[in-house]
């Protein structure tokens, strides 16, 4: 497959997804877009008033960030999550010693719709670059309504009761919890609650974007 991938990037034109350059051999970005990749710890988040340590992103949904989140989600352009989820995983701390990372599941029906969970590609590329398991212990037990669509009270109200978490799926010690976006943090805020339910902690997070 990676052959067959390779193959076809050196026959079709392509065009890098941050800044619309010509892409040669390269998977997913062009050099100069890998270099805007800068992972960061403690950027204001909706999570706390303070600067939110237990949160890595990539930065502001914007730019390079915002396109290339966009092309994994909504154009099918899967070979991002390496790139993604590589430069994301060089951000998390030595310190927190992860031992498993999940992502923030999608509902069942919404996942066959699109094909593939944009989160849980980009898990599994941050955990084989962290050397940890990419374990899916959360499940959604209802559909809900699209976040984007909703204010932030409504996104609260709509996520209640929505995740359950298993821990016999996860080894001992702290998880990092993985979604491509950021807005509110109410997603990642019902995870980790369902989490803490479970008995699951401590719980960092990691986002592409926020």
């Amino acid at each position: 497959m990676a052959a067959l991938q390779a193959f076809l990037r050196a026959l079709l034109p392509r065009r890098c997804p941050g800044c619309d350059a010509q892409l040669g051999q390269e998977a997913g970005l062009c050099a100069r877009c890998r270099a805007a990749l800068r992972p960061r710890v403690g950027v204001h988040s909706p999570l706390s008033p303070r600067p939110q340590e237990h949160l890595v992103t990539l930065g502001p949904y914007r730019g390079v960030t915002r396109r290339a989140v966009r092309a994994l989600k909504f154009g099918g352009a899967r070979d991002l999550a390496g790139t993604l989820g590589g430069a994301l995983a060089a951000g998390v701390p030595a310190g927190w010693n992860v031992g498993a990372v999940v992502p923030v599941p999608l509902h069942a029906s919404r996942e066959r719709e699109r094909g593939f969970n944009q989160s849980g590609l980009l898990a599994r590329s941050v955990a084989a670059s962290l050397g940890v398991p990419c374990v899916p212990a959360l499940r959604r037990t209802r559909a809900t309504a699209q976040q984007a669509r909703l204010h932030a009270a409504e996104r609260v109200t709509n996520l209640a009761g929505a995740f359950q978490a298993d821990a016999r799926l996860l080894p001992p010690g702290p998880v990092l919890l993985l979604d491509d976006v950021m807005t509110t943090g109410s997603t990642l805020v019902a995870c980790r609650d369902a989490l803490h339910a479970a008995g699951v902690r401590p719980v960092y997070f990691a986002v592409v974007a926020h």
